[in-house]
């Protein structure tokens, strides 16, 4: 009895799309599926690479590339020059950047859904997509911060 590997979500997508899925595309696709954070192309490469020592960073970069042209990858510049990637996401969601760490919040408010639509009617637009991208620092850094001025 043969066991079957399931894809990735990712891998899946890939093959919505009708693409062929070398040995190393499934690399790189099983570590974007498994992050949970936003990579950029280095750190992809650095992950994969602990895989499957035969991954070139030019791989990553033409794989990366070409899973965002098909809508399968979403590239985010958060700043700093690199682009970050995530699945491209099936329900709409906003980010919120540590500018400090890098780090990537994801987040969802009805709220300002709301106000987006709104703001859009009011200047005769329907809105058709959209993206938030908020930076800040965490406010007990920014207190102590203070404290020390």
């Amino acid at each position: 009895m043969s066991v079957t590997k399931k894809d990735t979500p990712i891998e899946s997508r890939c093959v919505e799309h009708g693409l062929r899925m070398t040995g190393q595309r499934r690399v790189i696709a099983q570590v974007l599926s498994n992050a949970t954070d936003h990579p950029d192309v280095e750190e992809v490469h650095r992950r994969a690479n602990a895989i499957d020592s035969r991954i070139s960073l030019s791989t990553v970069y033409r794989t990366l590339k070409l899973f965002s042209a098909k809508g399968i990858l979403e590239r985010h510049d958060f700043g700093h020059g690199r682009g970050r990637y995530e699945a491209a996401p099936r329900e709409h969601h906003d980010h919120l950047l540590d500018v400090d760490t890098g780090r990537v919040i994801e987040f969802s408010n009805p709220d300002i859904e709301a106000l987006q639509e709104r703001v859009a009617r009011e200047l005769g637009f329907e809105l058709v997509g959209h993206r938030l991208e908020l930076y800040g620092v965490p406010i007990a850094k920014k207190k102590s911060a203070g404290r020390k001025a």
